[in-house]
């Protein structure tokens, strides 16, 4: 029998943190390995696609395509320890206020697994949702967890736990995330740069 679950819905870079996770692992990995220079031309040829295309998985795949499972490995560990100083200072707290309010608290990002997960650990979400990566080949995206896709991880999570969900909640800096901010009935939009509500 599905159960209806009253549901808040995070998103995590720039709206509980300053900055974006996903472009601090790579000037990390710009700083620290000559790989991505050799792959610039890939990197620029991704992120023109992305602008004509913001769904666009072959220009995130190009963009990304220098990416190693070895870099993963050696770098991520700096970056989500260098990342989670970006945090806004209620954030935490904020996530604990709406679990003690009874409602499922989840995390949906449109940022890799290999980052995101370990970044947003101590937060204690109900679940954390984000864009699936190859484990051999972190460059290749199979899921992209961006826009519409957040419906659908929602969705495919709520299903699993046999929920009907209802998004009293959605919190997010930006108009791509109006997919998941539309159903939700209220929506809490956060100003990336300062952390404040709009």
């Amino acid at each position: 029998m599905l159960q209806k679950k009253d549901i808040v819905v995070f998103d995590f870079d720039g709206t509980l943190s300053a900055s974006d996770s996903n472009w601090e692992f790579f000037k990390y990995c710009f700083k620290h390995s000559l790989r991505p220079w050799l792959f610039l031309p890939y990197v620029i040829l991704g992120i023109i696609a992305i602008k004509f295309n913001r769904d666009s998985i072959w220009g995130r795949e190009k963009m990304r395509r220098f990416i190693t499972a070895e870099m993963v490995k050696n770098f991520s560990q700096n970056v989500i320890k260098l990342h989670k100083k970006n945090r806004f200072g209620w954030a935490k707290e904020q996530v604990a206020k709406e679990k003690s309010a009874g409602n499922k608290v989840l995390l949906i990002s449109a940022s890799p697994d290999y980052l995101i997960p370990e970044l947003v650990k101590d937060m204690k979400f109900d679940a954390v949702m984000c864009s699936k990566m190859d484990k051999e080949n972190p460059w290749k995206c199979e899921f992209l967890c961006l826009g519409k896709n957040k419906v659908i991880a929602m969705d495919n999570w709520a299903h699993e736990h046999k929920y009907i969900p209802n998004v009293v909640r959605a919190y997010s800096d930006s108009k791509f995330d109006m997919p998941i901010m539309e159903i939700a009935k209220e929506q809490v939009w956060i100003d990336a740069k300062t952390g404040l509500r709009k």
